[in-house]
């Protein structure tokens, strides 16, 4: 079981809490080298800026924010663009390199693994090797992967192994299969594009009863729920004309919501926030950074935003018990 003593303990930065960050990315070079043999861009693929990243950096981050612990994974572009061997070779690599980063006690971190979806055996034999490496808290699976969405039937037996592990696995938005070409938001997709492909995943694992049939599995989902919160209670709603029609799973949709774990990054206040507190559970609610791709003085801000506002008193759980408790580490508080 993980844990932290006080020789963690770093001076208090902005007057911010300590910080459990769930939600901090690494950019190894094998990722940048494996999208480059691909011949993809990120920062063209995404309409967003690629960041610099190195561990130095990492620990100089976590050390001026107050993080007492950095869980590291993947961003977007997800692992996979057509070659499955390919992917599962990358995936290897870097969940390797992910576990080197955690071996240093003085730096305390985890990751949580890259799977090569959307081929299901190859993401459960990674699954079964990458979480018995130092660090590992679980594993993180793209929004879609070449297509394919969470909740989707084929998906199942992967479903079926993490739920037997009872695994804690992060969504990450990755931008969806097509989008609609001449317009603002198509082109830069944390905007809307990664946010509304969050929003479809999460509603085809309600209301396709992954939730139910799978319930060891701890779902985190980022980015303040993205419209999860806008749209739980009318998919609530809408639920009570199809399930009597047959075309619905039968699902108590806001129970199911209730369930989810949700990471704060993006720009929790002054909105978002305040919906998703009516539909979250506020002891699942986890702090995140998305540091590099947020860069440093605006996490930070960020940050004293959450945990200085309106909501800090609900919220102050979120700085480090909730992910504590949820990542089994002995020291809940601090």
């Amino acid at each position: 079981m993980p844990t932290c003593d006080s020789g963690c303990a770093h001076t208090a930065a902005q007057g911010l809490p300590r910080l459990f960050d769930v939600h901090q990315h690494v950019l190894p070079p094998a990722y940048l080298d494996a999208l480059a043999r691909a011949g993809i861009d990120p920062a063209r693929e995404d309409g967003f800026p690629t960041p610099s990243w190195d561990e130095l950096d990492a620990r100089a981050f976590a050390e001026g924010a107050n993080i007492g612990f950095s869980l590291f994974s993947i961003s977007s572009p997800h692992v996979d663009w057509g070659d499955d061997a390919a992917s599962a070779e990358v995936c290897r690599a870097l969940n390797d390199y992910m576990s080197s980063l955690c071996e240093n006690c003085d730096a305390p971190r985890g990751f949580a693994a890259v799977l090569p979806l959307p081929d299901v055996a190859s993401s459960i034999a990674e699954a079964r090797r990458a979480l018995a490496l130092q660090g590992a808290l679980g594993v993180k699976v793209p929004t879609n992967a070449c297509g394919t969405y969470l909740g989707d039937p084929s998906l199942d037996p992967l479903m079926a192994y993490l739920d037997t592990r009872h695994a804690v696995v992060t969504i990450h938005p990755t931008k969806p299969a097509a989008v609609p070409a001449g317009q603002f938001a198509a082109r830069h997709a944390p905007l809307f594009e990664f946010l509304a492909d969050t929003t479809r995943a999460v509603l085809n694992l309600v209301t396709e009863g992954v939730l139910d049939r799978y319930p060891n599995v701890r779902w985190v989902v980022p980015h303040c729920g993205a419209f999860v919160p806008e749209v739980a209670h009318r998919m609530d709603g809408i639920s009570h004309v199809l399930v009597p029609a047959g075309m619905m799973s039968n699902v108590d949709v806001l129970l199911a919501v209730r369930s989810l774990y949700f990471d704060l990054a993006g720009d929790a206040e002054p909105v978002m926030l305040d919906a998703l507190l009516k539909v979250a559970d506020p002891t699942h609610l986890l702090y995140g950074s998305d540091w590099p791709y947020t860069p440093a003085p605006l996490a930070l801000r960020k940050a004293e935003a959450l945990f200085h506002g309106p909501h800090a008193k609900v919220i102050e759980g979120a700085a480090w018990q909730n992910a504590a408790r949820l990542y089994g580490f002995r020291q809940v508080s601090l």
